[in-house]
């Protein structure tokens, strides 16, 4: 796979034969690296509770929270039966998710207001120390991945 397939760089829109395309070329290991934890993330060998479809509607849904409707798309096409929980309207009771996806949102976009509170109720919902880890480990990757492509994007000029 060539850097300028990577999630980071084809999302941005960065061509190799650009300056930014040129810049990102120096930093390969970088780009090759984010990537190599974008799969961890998403697609472990040890899934916990938390298959690979719900994995990616997750960070769909962090991605529309954060107005990167790209980024989202992208996850989206892997969230299989899972992709109604990218709707940021839903709230994940349908799928008896609830606790999961108020805990997501809640990290995604109000960290600064997460307390041990909001742990102890996923424990109460029945989410296991791991997967509260899980959970986690993909937020803090996506909030690292969708600022590296609002930084991608503002290098080339375009809006972030």
């Amino acid at each position: 796979m060539s850097i300028f397939e990577t999630t980071a760089l084809s999302v941005a829109g960065i061509a190799a034969e650009t300056a930014t395309g040129a810049a990102a070329a120096t930093r390969a290991n970088i780009m090759e690296m984010t990537q190599a934890a974008e799969e961890a993330v998403l697609a472990p060998e040890d899934t916990g509770a938390f298959p690979h479809e719900l994995r990616a509607a997750l960070a769909a849904r962090v991605a529309r929270l954060n107005g990167d409707n790209a980024l989202a798309g992208r996850y989206l096409a892997k969230a299989g039966t899972f992709a109604g929980l990218a709707d940021t309207g839903t709230d994940g009771s349908a799928e008896d998710l609830a606790a999961v996806v108020g805990f997501f949102d809640k990290v995604a976009a109000r960290t600064a207001d997460v307390a041990a509170e909001d742990i102890a109720a996923l424990q109460a919902a029945g989410v296991s120390d791991a997967d509260i880890v899980r959970l986690c480990e993909l937020n803090a990757f996506l909030a690292y991945q969708i600022r590296l492509i609002a930084g991608l994007r503002l290098m080339q000029g375009d809006a972030a």
